[in-house]
């Protein structure tokens, strides 16, 4: 596999990965009104770090910086290509997606789902001024289910990513 080909593939699994979370996060919102992240926090958390600033008392009164919403839907589709890399990282750099059988690929990607909860849990939640696992929010129970859900979605949309390109690279 060319580096060109890695990152398409990390890139096609990043998004369609990212596509379902939010598709799922969508679904919860109208199903049960469970309200998602308003990326334009975490365009303002990046656009802020540009800046030199990295953590906000809490970023809700944090005033809105120009650009933040499409900012923050480019890093959160950024880090999903990333957390892609990672899991064809794991599964050998080597082999793309059309290479791997599902069973080879379904653990792994739930597996990086689950430990991506830790981005927020560890890093934005603490630098948004929620604290760690946002246990200075005002529900941090529910903040942390909602993280974990999220995530664990995006898992699952990588696993059929995964499906998805494998089925359209490899030939009948």
């Amino acid at each position: 596999m060319t580096i060109l080909t890695f990152m398409a593939d990390a890139a096609l699994m990043g998004i369609g990965a990212t596509l379902f979370m939010d598709a799922v996060a969508l679904l919860r919102q109208r199903l049960w009104q469970i309200p998602s992240l308003d990326y334009a926090l975490v365009g303002r958390w990046g656009l802020g770090m540009a800046r030199g600033r990295f953590r906000h008392r809490t970023i809700l009164d944090s005033p809105p910086v120009a650009g933040e919403r499409p900012v923050g839907w480019a890093l959160h589709y950024l880090i999903g290509i990333g957390f892609a890399a990672l899991l064809l990282l794991w599964l050998g750099a080597h082999r793309g997606p059309a290479e791997l059988a599902a069973g080879e690929i379904f653990g792994p990607a739930m597996f990086i789902g689950a430990a991506s909860v830790l981005l927020p849990y560890c890093v934005m939640q603490p630098a948004f001024g929620f604290g760690f696992a946002a246990a200075r929010s005002p529900r941090p129970g529910v903040a942390r289910w909602r993280s974990l859900v999220a995530h664990l979605s995006f898992g699952l949309g990588l696993f059929l990513a995964a499906l998805i390109w494998n089925m359209v690279a490899r030939p009948l």
